[in-house]
């Protein structure tokens, strides 16, 4: 049987032609339609990138600045400590510098220093025993001529400068070694253990210990003296 079509060429062709130009719209609907979602997408990016370096930037101005307020500290700090030290090795008899490399070269190996604080006080007066003979017009005369024939020595150079040291060792054995070379040492006298108590770093146990001690008084020490002492390696 012959199918006899009665629809006009002119018309198929014509609803293909719309049927593919309306595909050709959608496929352009759905390109467009991502397209803008991603410029949406970077767009929001983009602003979230631009808030985070305001941000970075903001902060690392500030760490900027206490940088800067930290170094001017620190340069007044070692301007200021300059200072001290050079007021302090004016009417100390031994400089604290000298006084720490002796302290730190006669440590014996394996103590290490903690701590050094040094004090001055009035000497403790004895006082003198009750006697009449002791007493007399005589006594009191010979004492007070020999107190105006003495030079005057300055408040500061009357005081005892008393050191307070702190450190650490492997065992006792140590510490006790490290209180014979102190007393053994020209600057100081009476060395003395205050305490001396067990502590534990990483379960490993070592001795925590205090010391006292007294400033010579006596010590006058040339440039030489000063520079051997200083330029002695410290034993770690």
């Amino acid at each position: 049987m012959v199918n006899i079509n009665f629809v006009p060429d002119d018309y198929i062709q014509s609803s293909e032609s719309r049927r593919t130009n309306l595909m050709y719209l959608v496929l352009f609907g759905v390109v467009m339609a991502a397209l803008g979602g991603a410029f949406m997408t970077i767009k929001i990016r983009q602003r979230a990138l631009d808030t985070k370096e305001k941000l970075v930037s903001s902060r690392l101005s500030r760490a900027q600045e206490a940088i800067k307020q930290f170094e001017e500290l620190q340069t007044r700090r070692k301007a200021m400590m300059k200072t001290a030290l050079t007021t302090a090795e004016l009417f100390e008899p031994v400089p604290r510098s000298v006084l720490l490399a002796s302290l730190t070269n006669n440590l014996p190996a394996g103590v290490s220093l903690l701590q050094m604080k040094l004090v001055q006080k009035k000497p403790k007066r004895i006082p003198p025993r009750r006697n009449t003979a002791a007493t007399n017009k005589y006594k009191k005369a010979q004492a007070n001529k020999a107190a105006a024939t003495q030079p005057k020595v300055s408040q500061e150079k009357s005081l005892d400068t008393h050191i307070d040291i702190e450190g650490i060792a492997p065992s006792d054995l140590q510490v006790a070694a490290c209180i014979e070379r102190l007393s053994n040492s020209t600057l100081l006298n009476n060395v003395a253990l205050v305490e001396s108590k067990e502590q534990k770093i990483e379960d490993i146990p070592f001795r925590q210990f205090k010391l006292t001690a007294i400033l010579r008084k006596d010590v006058h020490l040339t440039n030489e003296d000063i520079e051997r002492i200083r330029a002695k390696t410290p034993r770690m």
